[in-house]
């Protein structure tokens, strides 16, 4: 991976930006997530909440819980739900969700939304435009709907990392940022970074937020800073 957008990656982490690893199957989401994870600063615990244990980030500090189907008697099932609710009774300075399929995406944002910065998962979406019909789908199963999804998500999350395999091997495509738009504020997403093309759209938006949490803004975010 080019160093400006290694450093871009850092910041977004270091910032405390919540966020998720979008992308098909077997594009690299999980690896990916992997490596953000080390860069968790030490001192932090990350809580991992994971249907089956995928994630195993180079981390001192790491908490995983995994979701249980039921025996053969009907009983004792622990879904992903219960799981980030048991999380956040841990005291998680960074909960992550392994991937985000389902009802449980209701309970990430919630959680999201209640102080818990600097939360990510992984989510299955083909283009990073497809992300909020994504979140529309998963909020239903929890029994969210949809204007409260779209504001869960606005003030939840921050930044989607897109990732794709392309035949030379996983690439990370573009950086966007999940912005409320129109009368009705649904989610959009914006690409603040793409591959071969530089910063996007969202750029500002993504260096306002380094620059409200005292976190210096990355060189590759401006027109100067070249199309690694």
């Amino acid at each position: 991976m080019p160093e400006p957008i290694a450093t871009l990656l850092a910041a977004i982490v270091g910032a405390r930006l919540a966020y998720l690893v979008t992308g098909g199957t077997g594009s690299g989401k999980t690896t990916l997530l992997n490596t953000l994870l080390g860069l968790v600063p030490h001192s932090e615990r990350i809580v991992l909440v994971e249907d089956a244990a995928e994630l195993r980030p180079v981390h001192p500090h790491v908490v995983g819980l995994q979701a249980r189907t039921s025996n053969v008697e009907g009983a004792g099932t622990v879904t992903l739900s219960n799981l980030v609710r048991q999380a956040l009774r841990m005291r998680p300075d960074r909960l992550v969700v392994g991937e985000c399929r389902g009802a449980e995406v209701v309970d990430l944002l919630a959680a999201l939304n209640t102080g818990h910065e600097g939360g990510a998962g992984t989510m299955h979406a083909n283009s990073p435009a497809d992300v909020p019909a994504r979140l529309e789908a998963l909020g239903l199963l929890g029994g969210l709907p949809r204007a409260a999804l779209h504001a869960q998500a606005a003030a939840a999350l921050q930044v989607v990392l897109h990732v794709r395999r392309t035949r030379s091997g996983r690439i990370l495509d573009s950086i966007c940022v999940l912005m409320p738009s129109g009368s009705e504020r649904l989610v959009t997403v914006l690409p603040a970074w793409r591959r071969g093309h530089g910063p996007g759209p969202a750029a500002r938006a993504l260096a306002r937020m380094f620059l409200d949490r005292s976190v210096l803004v990355p060189p590759v975010l401006s027109a100067e800073g070249g199309r690694p």
